[in-house]
């Protein structure tokens, strides 16, 4: 029994990746399970149980999915089977090199996996130049472009607007996709720096000068120590403002 050799097909959405899996169930044929041209049995449960499966398993891939399917090992000799499940071995996901394993549910007992490779295609920051280390990013420091997120460790971004008031944590090279923890949020206050406390309560604010304990980013909780000495805590704004509420 020989399968063919895994090709590449592309196909617009999660539902053409699923229809490209559902290839496995011509797959499902004679040799495979066992079962002679003369004994050959209807596939369509398995296709269906296939096809509902990764309907609930797939759902919420972003952007583009290309599936590659790989090869069973030629050595298997199955018993026939009237009925097979889907399902995802542990610890795995619809998302790059991965398995989908099949056993049989009634009939025999076995299960077999088939290697698989989803590949998710989504758009992406590239940067067009080299990004300093503690440079902000503006338009024209980065292009959007196709890429393979299933090949991308951490958080590719899409969004320039997410990167608004960040600065680069690292030195970016030109080419490079830009991602979530390339970037960090600069303090708004600084462990040392003299702040100023405001207390707003009902009906009236109230003023008073103290040094920052801790660095905060804005909207982080401070600790200040006051001129009299107290410690109190609220919470760090820019400008060196630090805002306490009763």
């Amino acid at each position: 029994m020989t399968l063919p050799a895994p090709t590449p097909t592309r196909h617009t959405g999660i539902a053409a990746g699923i229809a490209m899996l559902l290839a496995v169930a011509t797959f499902l044929g004679a040799g495979l399970w066992g079962i002679s041209s003369a004994q050959a049995q209807p596939q369509s449960a398995a296709a269906e149980g296939i096809k509902l499966y990764l309907e609930r398993a797939a759902t919420g891939l972003p952007g583009r999915v290309e599936v590659v399917l790989g090869r069973l090992d030629e050595r298997l000799q199955l018993a026939p089977c009237a009925r097979v499940e889907p399902f995802l071995p542990v610890n795995s996901r619809l998302w790059g090199k991965t398995q989908i394993g099949l056993r049989c549910a009634e009939g025999a007992s076995w299960s077999v996996y088939l290697p698989v490779d989803i590949r998710v295609f989504a758009p992406a920051l590239i940067a067009t130049r080299t990004i300093g280390f503690g440079n902000a990013v503006g338009q024209d420091d980065t292009r959007l472009e196709e890429v393979e997120v299933s090949r991308e460790p951490g958080s590719p971004l899409a969004d320039l607007a997410s990167l608004e008031g960040r600065t680069a944590a690292r030195v970016i090279a030109s080419g490079q996709i830009l991602r979530a923890e390339h970037f960090r949020t600069p303090p708004a206050i600084g462990a040392g720096d003299t702040v100023r406390l405001i207390l707003n309560g009902a009906g009236f604010s109230i003023s008073a000068s103290g040094r920052a304990l801790s660095t905060a980013a804005e909207g982080q909780s401070v600790r200040v120590q006051t001129d009299s000495g107290r410690v109190v805590q609220g919470v760090a704004r820019s400008g060196r403002l630090v805002e306490m509420r009763l």
